[in-house]
């Protein structure tokens, strides 16, 4: 047996490439978390300038919807009301 492997309850462990496996393992995983920060900030550079281009800002067109809804609830209620409440 190599001085560089272990017995442990017949399990060997070959100790350079476990080593040389967990560094690489760590160099990926800094490289995958820097790729990631990377497009992350791609995609949010480009959604604040797709929002800035926009013509109504989305707080406005979420205003409008919520009115919208909420005028089509009242019509919608009213006519249930309506109908219901008249004698048959």
């Amino acid at each position: 047996m190599a001085t560089n492997q272990k017995i442990l309850s017949g399990f060997q462990v070959n100790r350079p490439v476990l080593v040389g496996g967990v560094v690489l393992t760590a160099v990926g995983t800094v490289l995958s978390a820097a790729g990631t920060v990377m497009v992350c900030v791609a995609l949010a550079t480009a959604g604040r300038k797709w929002v800035r281009g926009l013509e109504t800002p989305p707080a406005a067109l979420a205003q409008r919807a919520l009115r919208e809804a909420r005028v089509a609830s009242t019509a919608g209620w009213e006519a249930w009301r309506a109908e219901h409440s008249s004698p048959n």
